[in-house]
C-alpha cells in the first residue's frame, strides 16, 4: 500500500510506539531518540547502519555484508525482545515433572510480572552469566545499576509456575557450578569445600542461574507441609495432575514391565529395581499413576514415602532451611513458616533469627551481629526489622526430587524473572532421534 511506504506515516507509527515504550520505561531522557527515528524515516541525513555497504550502479552485492547486516539486525531485535518481552529457557532437571519435563524448551513471559531492567547492561548477547563450556563470565561490571522492575500484567500469584534466579546462586564453586555452595560449606566446611571444588565465583542477582518451580505461598502467607500435603493459610493446596511423590513398591519378585512404566510416563533416571526388596524403594508417581500401579498383578504392596522427624540423610537439619536443629522439620512435615511481605515488621529473637538472617544480610544488604542476647543491625541494637521487599516460597511438583525453598528458603521479589507460557520444543535424552522428540508437547501452553 502506498500509505505504508509514506515516510511521514512511517515516522508517525514508529514515533508513537517509541513514545509508549519511553513512558513504560519511565526515563524521559530516551525521548532524545526521536530525532534519530525522524532521520531514519524522513530526512536520511545520517547513515545509522554504517556497517552496510552502499553499492555503485551495476556492482554485485556482497553476500558477506548482507549476512553481517542480517546478523546485527537480528542481535538487536532479539536482545530487545529478551529484555522486555520473552526469553527462551530450557528445563535442566526433573524437579517439575510431570508438569514440566526435563528437556522442555520454554518461552518465558517477562510481561507477566514486569521485566527487570538489566543491572549489568554490558553483556554478550544470547548469554546469561558465562561463555558456553567455561566459567568465564560473559558480562562486565563496568556499569552497575540497582534493581528496577517495569509494570507488568500482574503479580506473582499462589500456584503460579515461576522462573526465578537461584537465591543461593550468588556464590558458586567453579568446579561444580550446578551445586549449592552453601550446602557444601555446611556439610564439609568452608575451607574443604573451597579447596576441593573452588575457586569461588561471586555472581550478582541478575546473573545467577535460573530455576523454575511452583509458587506455593506468596508474601503474607503461612505455609505448612503435613505428611506431604501443602497447606497454606490453613487450606490444602489445590490438587495438580502433575504433582508426584515417591513410593515404595514391592513386587512378587520381578520388575514391572518397562512398557507399562513408559505408558505411566515414569522417568527411568529416577528409580531402579532392588532385587533384595524385591521392588522399588523410591519410584516417583503421580496420584493417577500410583492408582494404576497398585492394580498391577505383579505389585504386592505400595506405600507413599513420607519423611517424619528425625529425617533420614540427606534431609537432616543441615540440608533443610533454616539449617538449625531446633526446627524439627522434614521435607514432608515442614513449618509452619510465615512468608515475609514488604512493610511487615517482625520481632527478632534468637529463636527466629535463622529464618530471617539471610534476608537481612544478603537480600536486603544490612550488617547483622549477635552479642549475647542483643541483635545488632547496622551497628544499632534492635528488636524489630521491617522487610523491604516481598518474598515467595517455591516448591517443585516432583516433591521428592526437588531442591526448592525447603532447602534454601525464601525467594526475593528481585529474583523473579517471569512466567513460562509455551513449550515450543521438547526432547527426551533417554531416546535417540527421532523418537526423542515429544511431539505431544510441542507448542503446548503452560
Amino acid at each position: 500500500m502506498k500509505l505504508l511506504r509514506n515516510r511521514w506515516f512511517k515516522f508517525g507509527f514508529w514515533a508513537l510506539l517509541y513514545i509508549v515504550w519511553v513512558i513504560w520505561l519511565g526515563n524521559y531522557w530516551w525521548l532524545l531518540g526521536l530525532p534519530v527515528i525522524f532521520d531514519i524515516c524522513v530526512t536520511h541525513k545520517v547513515k545509522w547502519n554504517f556497517w552496510k555497504k552502499e553499492y555503485k550502479e551495476g556492482e554485485n552485492p556482497s553476500s558477506w555484508n548482507e549476512w553481517l547486516d542480517a546478523i546485527i539486525f537480528a542481535v538487536i531485535v532479539v536482545t530487545f525482545i529478551n529484555i522486555f518481552f520473552i526469553q527462551a529457557f530450557k528445563i535442566p532437571s526433573s524437579s517439575m515433572e510431570k508438569t514440566l519435563m526435563t528437556g522442555d524448551h520454554l518461552f518465558v513471559s517477562k510481561l507477566a510480572y514486569g521485566p527487570k531492567l538489566p543491572q549489568r547492561p554490558l553483556s554478550m548477547p544470547f548469554m546469561h552469566n558465562v561463555f558456553p563450556g567455561t566459567m568465564t563470565k560473559c558480562y562486565s561490571d563496568l556499569i552497575k545499576r540497582g534493581y528496577r522492575r517495569l509494570a507488568g500484567f500482574g503479580d506473582v500469584e499462589r500456584d503460579d509456575i515461576v522462573v526465578f534466579g537461584f537465591p543461593h546462586g550468588d556464590t558458586v564453586l567453579s568446579r561444580i557450578p550446578a551445586d549449592d555452595y552453601y550446602t557444601h560449606v555446611r556439610i564439609e566446611g568452608r575451607e574443604y569445600a573451597e579447596r576441593a571444588y573452588g575457586p569461588v565465583v561471586a555472581r550478582p542477582v541478575d546473573k545467577t542461574d535460573n530455576y523454575v518451580k511452583r509458587c506455593v505461598a506468596i508474601a503474607g502467607d503461612t505455609l505448612q507441609v503435613v505428611d506431604g500435603q501443602v497447606i497454606v493459610n490453613g487450606a490444602p493446596q489445590k490438587t495438580y495432575p502433575g504433582v508426584q511423590m515417591t513410593y515404595t513398591v514391592k513386587t512378587s519378585g520381578k520388575p514391572v514391565n518397562s512398557r507399562i512404566l513408559k505408558e505411566m510416563n515414569v522417568n527411568p533416571d529416577e528409580f531402579w529395581f532392588d532385587s533384595s526388596l524385591p521392588g522399588y524403594a523410591s519410584i516417583p508417581l503421580t496420584a493417577e499413576a500410583a492408582e494404576s500401579m497398585s492394580k498391577l498383578p505383579t505389585v504386592v504392596q505400595m506405600e507413599c514415602n513420607i519423611d517424619v522427624y528425625p529425617p533420614d540423610y540427606p534431609d537432616s537439619y543441615l540440608m533443610l532451611f533454616p539449617f538449625d536443629e531446633r526446627f524439627k522439620w522434614t521435607r514432608d512435615n515442614y513449618g509452619p513458616i510465615y512468608i515475609p511481605a514488604r512493610g511487615d515488621v517482625v520481632t527478632l529473637t534468637r529463636e527466629n533469627l535463622p529464618l530471617y538472617r539471610r534476608i537481612i544480610t544478603t537480600y536486603e544488604g544490612h550488617t547483622l551481629t549477635v552479642d549475647g542476647e542483643d541483635i545488632v543491625i547496622d551497628g544499632e541494637k534492635t528488636r524489630t526489622y521491617t522487610f523491604a521487599q516481598d518474598y515467595f516460597f517455591m516448591m517443585g511438583d516432583n516433591r521428592h526430587n526437588s531442591l526448592d525453598s525447603r532447602y534454601w528458603g525464601f525467594v526475593p521479589e528481585d529474583h523473579i524473572v517471569g512466567k513460562p507460557r509455551l513449550v515450543w520444543f521438547s526432547s527426551d535424552m533417554n531416546c535417540r532421534f527421532p523418537k526423542n522428540i515429544r511431539w505431544n508437547r510441542l507448542f503446548k501452553f503452560v
